[in-house]
């Protein structure tokens, strides 16, 4: 595919993307960037949350893992709707009766201000790595497409791509996420759908040859009951899907802060609701495109990626597809991880401001503009300078990337809430942020430990334990005076 066909995509899809930003953001003020306002209508946050859940990392890394793990991910995406369930009806009215711009101010409620900072520090942490994972594999899929055949460096693909997303979050912070977010929504159903059907007429089939290939190939394997050591076991991928989503949705701010800007809990709880259920379908439909993509790469004779990541991209710069394939391809990408690294910059922006400098509590409105524009400067600097450090030594699946990171650093989050929730003791404030760090080194070296002795892999349960680890050094700290749950 003619690398000028992609720029020329990219260059429409960020025009239209600016016009949408720019109707969003008109009359913006801090309280749009951080809230908006509270005045979202639920079905289009629910809408927009669909594609707000699917970054670059789902789209290119999701249909790649079915050659080697089938439809396993399924089971992780069934975890995810009874997570989705429990923070709507648990976090959700706790978040709004207590009026947080970010979430992370209950933690200074209940315990203090370093349990405070250990929250907001830990997800600085998590959303800034997790986000450049996930945006690092567009920019790898851009630079092959893109920028390497007209000599342009690698270093240089991430500053465009960095600053254009920060030129369109610069002014009305998540009231444009929202809006931004549906489109990113209905480009990335269309793209992946479309896709379908033209690698579909592609293999000579009609809709139900297509679903009986579908359901007949090997890959098409959803539940793994066979081996609990493996990290496909289902109660694995199940139980750590459902504490992945309360870790990654309910306690992170990029995630929560589109739902609070519902107009109030009952609205932003039927948007959880309706995004819990839709993901699973989305997911389904990626899947099942990795399965024809296999399958056409079998019959046109291209030989499967040493990197799973790189067979859609592979399928769709073919000379063999449709040159449509290939706009859609870059199409889904560039709306999936563009508008997620958005959100996550914004988000970034928002709980370093809030949480770190407490600038909202000691400056006027004005000086409060001038700190948010400068943090979010400096949010997109790191941000490009991960996923260049990530480019150097990546060489696993993204997919799994993201998640072995977020097991690590959202465990001390996942064990902060639940401590304070389930829990009416107070603890040693001071003391909490030594446990914070030393229950992710504890778990890393117990994983170790469980897989040279017992040949035992841990998989995305990792983030139990790291949670775990977190409670129960904190039931230690216990100061045994009671507070309000």
């Amino acid at each position: 595919m003619s690398p000028w066909i992609v720029m020329a995509t990219i260059v429409g899809y960020f025009a239209l993307l600016f016009v949408v930003s720019w109707f969003a953001s008109r009359k913006s003020d801090n309280a749009s960037f951080f809230t908006g306002n509270r005045q979202a209508p639920w079905p289009i946050v629910a809408f927009a949350t669909i594609g707000a859940a699917i970054s670059g990392v789902t789209f290119v890394s999701v249909p790649g893992m079915v050659a080697a793990k089938g439809y396993s991910y399924l089971q992780m995406v069934l975890g995810f709707i009874f997570g989705y369930i429990a923070v709507a009806y648990v976090l959700i009215p706790l978040f709004y009766r207590r009026n947080l711009i970010s979430i992370y101010g209950y933690l200074e409620q209940r315990f203090g201000a370093s349990t405070y900072k250990s929250g907001a520090w830990f997800f600085f942490i998590s959303k800034m790595l997790g986000a450049s994972v996930r945006f690092y594999v567009v920019c790898v899929v851009l630079q092959s497409l893109v920028f390497a055949p007209l000599g342009i460096p690698f270093v240089f693909n991430v500053i465009i791509t960095i600053a254009l997303i920060w030129l369109y979050t610069k002014q009305g912070g998540v009231k444009t996420v929202i809006w931004t977010d549906t489109l990113k929504s209905f480009c990335l159903i269309m793209s992946v759908v479309l896709c379908i059907v033209f690698i579909t007429r592609g293999l000579g089939y009609s809709f139900g040859e297509m679903c009986s290939a579908v359901s007949a190939h090997e890959s098409c394997q959803m539940f793994f009951f066979d081996d609990p050591k493996a990290g496909t076991y289902f109660w694995k991928q199940f139980v750590a899907g459902i504490f992945m989503v309360i870790a990654t949705c309910g306690l992170d701010q990029d995630m929560m802060q589109r739902n609070l800007a519902c107009k109030n809990p009952k609205e932003s709880q039927k948007s959880m609701v309706v995004n819990a259920v839709s993901q699973f379908f989305v997911i389904a439909l990626f899947l099942i495109l990795g399965t024809l993509l296999v399958m056409y790469a079998a019959q046109v004779g291209i030989e499967m990626p040493e990197k799973s990541d790189d067979l859609f991209g592979l399928v769709a710069s073919h000379p063999t597809i449709p040159v449509i394939v290939g706009i859609l391809f870059i199409l889904g990408l560039i709306s999936a991880a563009y508008s997620a690294a958005g959100s996550a910059l914004t988000a970034l922006t928002t709980s370093f401001t809030v949480d770190i400098l407490k600038a909202n509590e000691r400056k006027t409105d004005q000086q409060l503009s001038r700190t948010r524009n400068m943090v979010h400067v400096a949010m997109a600097a790191i941000m490009g300078l991960v996923i260049i450090v990530f480019y150097i030594i990546s060489n696993s699946d993204a997919i799994s990337a993201v998640y072995t990171v977020a097991s690590y650093t959202y465990g001390p989050i996942l064990g902060l809430f639940t401590f304070g929730m389930a829990m009416k003791t107070g603890v040693r404030d001071r003391f909490v942020p030594a446990v914070c760090i030393a229950a992710p080194v504890i778990c890393y070296f117990v994983q170790d430990w469980l897989k040279t002795s017992f040949n035992y892999t841990m998989s995305f349960e990792l983030l139990l334990l790291n949670a775990a680890v977190t409670f129960a050094g904190l039931l230690m700290l216990s100061n045994g005076k009671k507070q309000q749950a």
